[in-house]
Order: structure tokens, then sequence, then C-alpha cells
């Protein structure tokens, strides 16, 4: 199945992926962000914010920005 997957991380990049079939957002989040704690991101699906046990659809897009800046002053 190919979805397309914006990764606003670090330097980002968006491509199209395959992946397989039912996978789940908290799945593609922890293959994508090894070590990552989701809560520290904005995850949407197709441009709404979604929840981990989400099944991605064939077609859908997904994004993930980082919502706390490495170096960043709070």
């Amino acid at each position: 199945m190919r979805i397309m997957f914006i990764n606003n991380h670090g330097g980002g990049f968006a491509d199209y992926i395959d992946i397989e079939a039912s996978t789940t957002v908290g799945k593609l989040f922890a293959e994508k962000i090894p070590g990552g704690r989701a809560e520290d991101y904005l995850i949407r699906v197709n441009r709404l914010p979604t929840s981990r046990d989400q099944i991605l659809q064939e077609g859908d897009r997904v994004t993930i920005t980082p919502t706390k800046i490495e170096g960043a002053v709070v």
C-alpha cells in the first residue's frame, strides 16, 4: 500500500512510501521516529489530528511535526 509521508523532523522531507496493509499510525511513527515520544509531535492524517490506533489507508497523507524544537528556549 502506498501513502505520502511528510516528515518535518530535522531537515524534513516528503515522499511516497510503501507500507503493509493494516499499518497503524503508532506503528509507522515507531518505524520512522525510533526512540521518539509521540507526545512531542503533532501527527496528522489527511491534515486532521489522529490517534495512534488509526489504520492507514491507500493514498493517506501522514504528517509528523515536532512540537518542541531542539535548542529553543521555553
